[in-house]
């Protein structure tokens, strides 16, 4: 019996999924896949267990596990106050509980005007939680 093997295109046409959302999730090991030549194989079964564990879940059925969200935090604060905010938030993101599901989170600092940046993407109770950390964190400076 000979196993099937799918291009990145072919799993895009059947899954209706961008091209390199399926090269990331190669990338990330979501999904095996076996390099031949400069394209990417992905076997039969390989597929079948990505698509069982990718299935819509129960709590999706939740608008709020729906909905994604987006935010632009600018913070006044000298280079080694941004430096520990960041250490903090990337700690507390390096240990969220699954619940929140797929976010990130990127933060850059500006001398120019001794702001630090923080973007912020995932779901309500994600961004929710981040943002009241960062609200306690500058309570925190405030006294």
């Amino acid at each position: 019996m000979t196993e099937t093997y799918y291009t990145v295109e072919k799993i895009s046409q059947l899954l209706s999924i961008h091209p390199k959302t399926i090269q990331r999730y190669i990338r990330e090991g979501k999904l095996r896949a076996s390099k031949l030549g400069k394209s990417w194989r992905v076997s039969g079964h390989d597929l079948s267990v990505f698509v069982e564990q990718h299935r819509p879940q129960k709590d999706r059925e939740n608008p709020r596990s729906r909905a994604e969200v987006s935010a632009v935090i600018d913070l006044e604060c000298d280079e080694a106050e941004a430096d520990r905010i960041t250490n903090l938030l990337t700690g507390a993101l390096n240990s969220k509980p699954p619940e929140y599901g797929h976010s990130s989170m990127h933060t850059q600092y500006i001398a120019e005007t001794q702001k630090l940046r923080i973007n912020l993407w995932g779901g309500i109770p994600f961004t929710e939680a981040v943002i009241g950390s960062i609200s306690a964190l500058m309570r925190e400076n405030d006294e």
